[in-house]
């Protein structure tokens, strides 16, 4: 799942997809350098991050998706949390959605998103992107976020979404110490018993920046730790670097298929 940011204010490419015209492009390279799916997000949801509103939203993403819907090719994912700006992404040409709340900051998602017939990924978050790294604590880190995403996947089939189409996510970096988002990594297992397909996005995050003063460091840990992600259990991984990771995953495909 290759990243697109159409917003002022990404942690990582700091705006550089935020005028139209670059975004739509960066939506094609995303697709040439081998991703499977583009997930195209309008507000921000770095720590300390506030809410865009959802309009606001609609009117980065729409016009994007719209753009290249038809022809490129490879499924396109809205990452937010808002129905209203679901539906609009979803009737722009989208079929998945990305609810980094799992489906706990909006109540109309998941019906909105059965009505449409879309994927979701549900992902697991404790508090509010503002709050989230205040404090996170956690009795049983793994056995939490099991529950929680449990919950949000019965909620959603409840509402009528396809479970063949729902996607798990443990959400490292959302509300989760450093120590936590490693240990997800490793238990990556525990989330692939819930019977969902697995999502990891750890791509250039603290995990990895707060080991490394330079940010050009965090490519190789990253593609390192998304490695050791799918060898643990992960189905998809969210990145920012298409390419890099594509030329580093078909090595693993190599690695698997022999005995």
């Amino acid at each position: 799942m290759g990243i697109l940011n159409v917003t002022p204010d990404s942690f990582y490419d700091g705006g550089a997809y935020f005028d139209r015209g670059r975004a739509i492009e960066r939506a094609y390279n995303i697709r040439d350098e081998g991703a499977d799916i583009v997930d195209i997000g309008g507000e921000s949801t770095r720590p300390g991050a506030l809410p865009v509103p959802p309009t606001e939203q609609i009117d980065r993403v729409c016009p994007v998706i719209e753009a290249v819907a038809e022809d490129i090719g490879i499924p396109i994912s809205v990452d937010t949390n808002r129905a209203e700006v679901a539906r609009a992404a979803l009737a722009a040409g989208a079929s998945i959605v990305n609810d980094i709340s799992g489906l706990s900051f909006d109540e109309e998602m998941a019906g909105m998103a059965a009505t449409h017939g879309a994927g979701m990924v549900l992902m697991h978050i404790q508090g509010r992107p503002e709050t989230m790294q205040d404090r996170p604590r956690y009795e049983d880190l793994i056995g939490e976020i099991c529950v929680f995403l449990r919950e949000a996947a019965r909620k959603a089939e409840e509402r009528g979404v396809d479970p063949k189409k729902i996607i798990v996510d443990p959400g490292i970096g959302f509300g989760k110490t450093l120590e936590d988002n490693y240990r997800i990594i490793r238990n990556l297992g525990e989330f692939r018993k819930l019977g969902y397909p697995v999502l990891v996005g750890l791509s250039r995050k603290s995990l990895i920046g707060k080991l490394y003063e330079r940010e050009e460091d965090r490519l190789p840990a990253t593609i390192a730790l998304n490695t050791a992600s799918v060898l643990n259990g992960a189905d998809i991984i969210r990145v920012h670097d298409v390419r890099e990771h594509r030329l580093a995953l078909d090595s693993l495909e190599m690695l698997k298929r022999v005995s």
